[in-house]
């Protein structure tokens, strides 16, 4: 029992090391890659993607939340990925970096990635599961990530800080799907084909900024309301 008792913390404390080194290695080795001109960028790229997902994850499973933790994340996936299918007439107006967001401000930084991940997975049985469903997974994921970092160091207090990641989310999600793209479908490899193909997305990635600052502007309040208040009431 004691032995038990001693390896949970050392894991836990073994899997939150590696969170950030984790997700920062995706784009690290995203650029690297492609500088170096490697023939298996868009493979080996993947791989490093679909391992920052799980050791994040991972990471979320070994600190060993409570059911009434659960509960909130789970809900707020299947809200987010819901919320994806229902706004799918409307090219990138979508509620999921919102929801994200205000997950990791309110139950905290791995949640919010957990909430931004599974709601990609789920929504994506709609949609279609493909390559670009891992892809898919970390950019939301690392979008709740970054809003649970913010809210705990208070930035998120200030309304300018909480609609610039909003806005500023679309354009980091837009640019993560932009380099599986690029790797997997550009041909030749160039720089200029490359910006090419960023330039031809930015509007959608605008649109994608906007409409989830709109989304936090009309449940940021009401939700991380309901929300705080279940985690005061629950001890999370």
């Amino acid at each position: 029992m004691n032995a038990k008792k001693q390896t949970r913390p050392s894991t836990a404390g073994l899997f939150g090391a590696v969170e950030v080194p984790a997700l920062a290695a995706v784009p690290v080795a995203l650029v690297a890659l492609a500088a170096a001109g490697v023939r298996a960028t868009a493979g080996l790229t993947l791989m490093v993607c679909a391992l920052a997902v799980v050791l994040v994850l991972a990471s979320f499973e070994s600190s060993r939340p409570a059911l009434r933790q659960l509960m909130p994340t789970a809900v707020l996936a299947a809200l987010a990925a819901a919320g994806r299918v229902l706004f799918a007439p409307l090219p990138d107006v979508k509620p999921v970096s919102a929801i994200a967001i205000i997950a990791g401000a309110a139950l905290g930084r791995r949640s919010g990635f957990v909430v931004g991940a599974l709601a990609a997975l789920l929504s994506n049985f709609f949609f279609g599961q493909g390559p670009w469903t891992p892809w898919q997974m970390y950019a939301w994921g690392l979008v709740g990530y970054v809003g649970g970092v913010l809210a705990e160091r208070g930035a998120l207090d200030r309304r300018w800080v909480l609609y610039g990641w909003g806005l500023a989310s679309g354009l980091v999600y837009g640019l993560i799907l932009n380099g599986y793209h690029v790797l997997g479908y550009v041909q030749p490899l160039t720089w200029q084909a490359a910006l090419a193909a960023c330039a031809a997305s930015l509007p959608l990635d605008v649109t994608h900024g906007v409409a989830t600052t709109g989304f936090l502007a009309a449940i940021w309040e009401g939700w991380g309301r309901a929300i705080r208040r279940v985690v005061e009431k629950y001890d999370l």
